[in-house]
């Protein structure tokens, strides 16, 4: 079974299209050195629940929306080795050292899971 790094985080809604500039860069990347995939999704049927949803997950703001992203790796071990590689790359350097990530990190969060069931 693959490895899975999963991504919730808000966006400004007028900074999508920048977020997915960014995102299609950071997913070329990521397959380039062995990612088997990299999925960008933004909330379309989400309710703010009373006590939990994605938007409180994230504290989204009235101008935000929710992404839900995912990379897929066949491994963790490969999944290791790959993050290490992207981090080093001079494309996600450039874009952090030049803040072109129009979201804030800090109400952002993410793990690595393993894959229990694909059907």
């Amino acid at each position: 079974m693959s490895y899975v790094d999963g991504f919730v985080l808000p966006v400004p809604t007028d900074k999508l299209e920048e977020y997915l500039r960014t995102a299609r860069i950071a997913a070329e990347v990521w397959k380039e050195y062995g990612a088997l995939e990299v999925v960008e999704t933004v909330a379309d049927d989400v309710k703010h629940g009373e006590q939990t949803s994605f938007p409180r997950s994230v504290q989204a703001r009235e101008n935000e929306t929710v992404v839900l992203s995912w990379i897929r790796y066949a491994s963790r071990e490969e999944r290791d080795r790959i993050n290490e590689a992207v981090l080093k790359d001079p494309r996600i350097e450039e874009m952090m050292r030049a803040g072109e990530f129009p979201v804030d990190g800090k109400r952002m969060f993410w793990g690595g899971f393993t894959e229990l069931l694909r059907q």
